[in-house]
């Protein structure tokens, strides 16, 4: 068995173990509506959200049929980001699409 560390004078050093916190991680979705086309979506998925594009159709059809589906769970400051550069693309193809983030 190891020996406890000692300091110069002799007395036992107390190991503190590190405060690991897990960084809290949010759900990024995209809300279906009756004006933004499947092709957009599909288009977003594949370059905000770097979906192969058989997981951007697959994730395109699951929030057309159930009203809004996961994008992709990341940390706070990304998931914002991400959902602020959907409603920026939406908008400058005028479409109302929507993406909002929740916490996991």
């Amino acid at each position: 068995m190891a020996e406890a560390p000692k300091s110069p004078g002799g007395e036992v050093l107390e190991e503190k173990k590190a405060d690991v916190r897990k960084t809290p991680l949010y759900r990024v979705l995209l809300h279906n509506d009756d004006y933004t086309t499947m092709p957009f979506v599909v288009e977003i998925l594949e370059t905000i959200f770097h979906k192969s594009p058989a997981e951007a159709h697959r994730i395109m059809m699951h929030v057309h049929v159930r009203g809004h589906g996961v994008c992709g769970v990341y940390p706070f400051e990304i998931a914002e980001t991400k959902v602020d550069l959907v409603h920026r693309r939406a908008r400058e193809n005028e479409f109302p699409l929507r993406a909002s983030l929740e916490e996991e």
